[in-house]
């Protein structure tokens, strides 16, 4: 569909640019921006345009357009803002998925836009009525709806108007009570108390008393008789009358509409496939509560308008609930659209949709308006974080059959992908130990031993009062944090258990069961030490992959072998894997396309193979689903604009980033379906109710509430006491609306480690820890290039930790001062950057040099003679001074002072001249207060890992 310069109203230019929320009011029959500081404020008696910016973690925009319609507005201003809702999907290059909201009817997603909830207010631009002046206060009575976002609805202040089945608020000049009807759920009560607070602090300052009052308490209660009092006395509730919300739902059957100038004629079919649609019409689709209207890609403006007004047409009829329009557009369909289908054939390529982008940018680039949003290009991919302190104990037990054997430490990262494992990881947290308990299945592990693994894994998560995260983990799918855990990981291929076994001989398989000396191929992969694997594959030259470096052997015979599409870093990997391969052998180099016979005899001759990297399924924007489950099935709901106070203590959610699934269990679920966390995530993953090719496969975690880890955490705006807080929710959430503040809780001690397999889950010796002292001495010499001398040279000391743990880099110079030794590889270095920000914290608080010394001199800076030690002194040598000067422009010790939304990971104009790991250190002394609550001084005085917790949560990490 073109879009001509007529099409544009003035009012759009430049709108759907960046993220965030743009409305604008029907005056006069032209759209008009609300300023910020008015969205959230409706009048009955108009019209609006809402449009919705989303920016994808791919780096585009997406957009959803509302329109609202008052209860009182006119015919002409709602049709007004049906077709400029439909100009302004033009505008922002026909994507946008449009949706008509009526008073009382809204959809769950608009509502999410404006929590707690709207309360449209008396009034109108041209509708004949007056906005509402500010006037004494007047008793009002509203109705509360919903679990997860509150419809508030105004009912007449009368004891008519009160029933069993819903929570109602009454709001009197001194005094809020809020009615919870007998058959209202506890999640309800808790939403509806956001909708008490917003009243009190929107209509009474936040000064004023609140009251609950529980359907059928007794008069004795004080607050109940305040509450009947103003309703002349207590007396029964009449029982609830049918209205038009009442319309069962299956009385209205799917229908198919084709528009044909501008009537809506039925469409007869056996089914509903996707081919019914011609790209050159509009449709209806009437599902009851939603009636769709589809447009497709090459129908002009005029047409859709025309599809609009049908469907207005179709929702008056009388008989039927208050149907919500949804108007969608050919190529980016809803789930629920296209979940009305027989077999939705697969998403094609989009490219019209980006060039109609483009056309519709130039356009606005000649009217002057900055187009850059609407060019987004997607951000470059970085490694993904683990979002987890990897100095913490790990213990791993092989599963054979119903028992579990605890391996020795020089064995925990070596498996078999015919076997299973249990691992078991505790590592320090804010105020107490954390636990993560996990299986491990490999691709040819036996069914007996994957049922075995789970029953193991959750009896252990059990005995610690399901504190722990569990995790299920498939070879192949295994998430960064498994890989930080481990660190150096190899998969060897067959399988030591029985069932494994007797499923070889059964099958009459040859046993490929990995043996030392006999042939193998391996290959390495990986982003630096603290995380690098080895998989063994098939001995064949079609397992070579040109993104990879090999190890093969042969008895005595070692070769590595380097993919042209290799870098330096990859083979240094293949170095220190071999050290945990075949130690002590001398390995032949080989290059891709100068192998030597000897190397191809050993594959069995040449053949053809892949140059792709092996790619896993990339992380989603995230969505959140609550979820009952009963007799084995799962239904959910997904919440729109999520937060963490949507996480309801009563209840079970499902956060879905498509690469990894989170079953968030609350502390009051009970245990039947606590118990059934893990089998919720699969039925999640087998149901795929955003149609979006989840993985079976895809790891699952189990989180409870009060013990989120930070790799969960970091989808929201994370509280840590508010999570402390769990409990019921609505007495908690009660406490607060009542005392303005935050109720007193005893904060969990830190749990003591509890022992498997006869030994202490944290061993006082023989603790992992992955940041011990430097050792000079530990530099290798054998064959290594240069550039790999020079990072192992960093490594720790290996008689100073676990022998199953790599050597870690511990040394990182910012980019100014990079030895010559080091700067010939500045991806080695990066490597080394990650690596250094899980060190684990000596016994003594890390402090900044200068904070050191004595109190006669805290004005002291270091020397900055020498090049090498001149930033890097500034930039540990943060001095006491610093904090004092709180309206310092510029740092104490001289280093350069940027703006937090620079320096932040996710900044779109970062600062690139700072040291990566310490870019709190640029912040000014006023800033750094802002965003950390406290001193740079205070800072450094706290434990490493609380320090990267808190930049964690800052996007400084």
């Amino acid at each position: 569909m073109a879009v001509s310069m007529r099409d544009l109203d003035p009012s759009f230019q430049g709108a759907g640019q960046k993220a965030g929320i743009e409305i604008w009011r029907i005056e006069k029959f032209r759209p008009v921006a609300i300023p910020k500081s008015s969205h959230g404020k409706f009048f009955t008696g108009d019209s609006y345009v809402v449009l919705k910016t989303i920016a994808l973690k791919s780096g585009a925009l997406r957009h959803d357009i509302h329109y609202w319609l008052g209860k009182d507005t006119s015919q002409d201003e709602a049709g007004t803002a049906a077709i400029k809702t439909v100009e302004l999907d033009a505008a922002l290059g026909g994507r946008a998925v449009q949706y008509r909201e009526v008073q009382g009817h809204e959809t769950e997603k608009f509502l999410s836009y404006f929590k707690p909830c709207i309360i449209p207010q008396v009034g109108g631009v041209s509708s004949g009525f007056k906005h509402a002046e500010a006037e004494a206060h007047k008793t009002r009575l509203y109705v509360c709806k919903g679990k997860h976002v509150v419809h508030v609805k105004e009912v007449p202040f009368a004891r008519s108007s009160l029933s069993h089945d819903d929570i109602f608020i009454l709001d009197t000049k001194s005094k809020i009570f809020q009615f919870n009807g007998s058959n209202s759920s506890i999640q309800e009560r808790a939403k509806a108390l956001e909708v008490v607070q917003y009243i009190k602090d929107t209509y009474h300052d936040g000064k004023c008393e609140v009251a609950a009052v529980e359907d059928g308490k007794l008069m004795a209660d004080a607050e109940t008789g305040e509450f009947w009092g103003f309703f002349g006395g207590f007396a029964p509730l009449p029982r609830k009358t049918a209205n038009d919300e009442d319309i069962p739902i299956d009385s209205i059957s799917t229908r198919l509409f084709r528009v044909n100038k501008g009537q809506a004629e039925p469409m007869e079919a056996d089914s509903l496939t996707k081919e019914l649609l011609d790209t050159n019409k509009c449709y209806l689709l009437d599902c009851g509560l939603e009636v769709f209207v589809w447009m497709g890609r090459n129908t002009s403006l005029d047409e859709r308008k025309s599809a609009s007004a049908a469907a207005e047409e179709l929702v008056r009829g009388l008989n039927r609930p208050k149907s919500h329009i949804i108007r969608v557009i050919e190529g980016f369909e809803t789930v629920m659209f296209r979940s009305k289908f027989d077999a939705w054939p697969e998403s094609g390529d989009v490219a019209v949709s980006e060039d109609g982008r483009g056309k519709v940018a130039a356009l606005l680039k000649r009217q002057g308006v900055n187009v850059k949003g609407l060019l987004k290009a997607g951000p470059a991919k970085e490694e993904p974080q683990p979002y987890i302190d990897c100095t913490g104990n790990l213990q791993v037990w092989r599963v054979n059959g119903q028992e579990k054997i605890l391996l020795p430490a020089s064995d925990q990262s070596k498996f078999y992908n015919g076997d299973c494992y249990i691992f078991q990881y505790s590592y320090p947290g804010e105020d107490k130990e954390e636990y993560l308990i996990g299986t491990w299945f490999g691709k040819q592990s036996v069914e007996e031993d994957r049922a075995s693994a789970t029953a193991q894994a959750s009896k252990m998560v059990e005995s610690l009062k399901f504190l722990p995260v569990q995790a299920r983990i498939f070879e192949g799918n295994e998430p960064i944090q498994f890989f930080s855990i481990f660190q150096s990981f190899i998969v060897f291929k067959g399988g030591l258990s029985d069932g494994y076994k007797k499923h070889i001989t059964e099958s009459e398989l040859p046993d490929t069961t990995y043996s030392e000396d006999g042939l193998a191929l391996f290959r390495v992969q990986g982003s630096g030490p603290e995380n690098m694997q080895a998989i063994q594959l098939e001995p064949v030259a079609s397992s070579l992959n040109s993104s990879y470096c090999c190890i093969l052997h042969s008895g005595s015979t070692v070769f590595t072998w380097s993919g042209n599409l290799t870098t330096s870093e990859d083979q240094e990997l293949v170095e220190r894997q071999l050290d945990l391969i075949k130690l002590n052998v001398q390995a032949k180099t080989q290059k891709e396309g100068a192998e030597s016979e000897q190397f191809w005899d050993l594959l069995g001759g040449k053949s053809e193979y892949s140059s792709q990297k092996i790619g896993r399924d990339a992380e989603s924007d995230p969505h959140l689903f609550s979820c009952t489950f009963a007799k084995g099935d799962l239904k959910v709901t997904e919440i729109y604009n999520f937060n963490q106070d949507d996480l309801m203590t009563e209840d079970i959610y499902i956060l879905d980033c498509h690469s990894d699934v989170f079953v968030w269990v609350g502390q009051q679920v009970d245990s039947k379906t606590r118990m059934n966390a893990l089998t919720i995530g699969e039925k999640f993953l087998e149901r795929d109710f955003l149609l979006e090719k989840l993985s079976r496969e895809a790891p699952i975690y189990v989180v409870v509430e009060g013990s989120e880890p930070p790799f969960f955490t970091r989808f929201f705006t994370w509280d840590s006491e508010k999570s402390a807080m769990h409990g019921n929710s609505f007495q908690r959430k009660l406490a607060i609306v009542k005392n303005g503040g935050t109720p007193n809780v005893d904060k969990p001690k830190r749990r003591t480690p509890v022992s498997y397999g006869g030994r202490s889950a944290v061993p006082e010796k023989s603790q992992r820890s992955r940041s011990m002292s430097f050792s000079p001495d530990r530099v290798r010499v054998r064959g290594r290039s240069p550039a790999f001398n020079a990072l192992a040279a960093n490594f720790e000391n290996p008689n100073a930790r676990n022998l199953s743990t790599p050597p870690i880099v511990r040394k990182l110079y910012p980019k100014s001062v990079t030895p010559d030794s080091e700067k010939s590889d500045s991806k080695s270095a990066a490597i080394a950057s990650l690596t250094a920000t899980f060190e684990q914290p000596p016994r003594e608080p890390i402090i900044p040099r200068s904070l050191k010394v004595s109190p006669e001199t805290p004005k002291q800076k270091p020397e900055t003679n020498s090049k090498e030690n001149s930033m890097s002194s500034r930039i540990e040598a943060l001095t006491i001074q610093e904090d004092v000067k709180e309206g310092d422009a510029q740092d104490e010790d001289g280093l350069p002072i940027y703006p937090y939304e620079r320096l932040k990971i996710s900044s779109p104009d970062p600062v690139t001249e700072i040291d990566v790991t310490k870019r709190e250190t640029y912040l000014s002394s006023g800033e750094f207060r802002e965003k950390f609550g406290t001193t740079k001084v205070a800072f450094y005085k706290l434990p490493k890992w609380k320090q990267n917790k808190m930049k964690m949560a800052l996007q400084l990490f």
